[in-house]
């Protein structure tokens, strides 16, 4: 099946599958295949030109004039939809059956109780967060942690003073969107104390979700 993914999360879980994409964007971790522009700006003419038995977008990572272009030009488009770690487990299903893979969801450990309040930038200049209803911040809270800007929507424009207000115990610094690094450290923490997170394991979904568990897990200090 030919398959041009246009979600970094989806195109390495079709990898993981077996069932690589002909074309990725630039963001994708995929080696070796065509590159088809970003995800907010994808070269529609390149993907036609690839003549794809499938296309896959996320309503988040992607515009919506970008599926409805694709489908005015005739091409099939899978469209996923995840705003919490509970959605996990239902898109990967459809992609599976979509793409022909055989899949079968992995049974998770129970949430853990809420241990620390947290804020989890994302950009800088301006400052924006991590809010919800986000996968992200779904993940931290199974963790037990409590995203202290849960409540200003999914992704607010909060500066440093602000973030500081909700008395976090800890700012999660990810390496993308933004790549956060130990020169940011000092203005980081006037807010809170800092933990430098990957990005990856925080914000990209789907087949990475399990072992992205463990790995926050440990470098976040908790045990079972």
């Amino acid at each position: 099946m030919r398959v041009v993914s246009l979600v970094p999360s989806v195109s390495e879980t079709l990898e993981a599958w077996g069932r690589r994409p002909v074309a990725v964007t630039r963001f994708c971790d995929v080696a070796g295949v065509a590159r088809v522009g970003g995800t907010k700006d994808p070269d529609l003419e390149a993907i036609v030109a690839l003549a794809p038995d499938l296309v896959v977008l996320d309503e988040e990572e992607n515009r919506r004039e970008d599926y409805d272009a694709l489908l005015a030009r005739g091409l099939a488009v899978h469209a996923t939809a995840v705003r919490s770690l509970a959605d996990v487990d239902r898109e990967l299903a459809a992609l599976a059956e979509v793409v022909g893979h055989p899949w079968a969801a992995t049974r998770r450990a129970a949430p853990r109780a809420p241990r620390h309040r947290v804020v989890v930038p994302i950009w800088r200049r301006p400052w924006i967060a991590l809010g919800a209803p986000t996968y992200g911040s779904s993940l931290l809270a199974h963790l037990g942690f409590e995203n202290a800007l849960a409540h200003r929507g999914a992704y607010p424009h909060v500066g440093l003073d602000e973030m500081a207000a909700t008395r976090p115990d800890l700012v999660l610094a990810p390496s993308e969107p933004y790549p956060f690094a130990e020169r940011h450290r000092a203005e980081l923490e006037t807010v809170a104390p800092v933990r430098y997170v990957d990005g990856r394991d925080l914000f990209w979904w789907g087949e990475r979700t399990a072992a992205a568990m463990a790995r926050l897990a440990s470098v976040l200090g908790v045990s079972d």
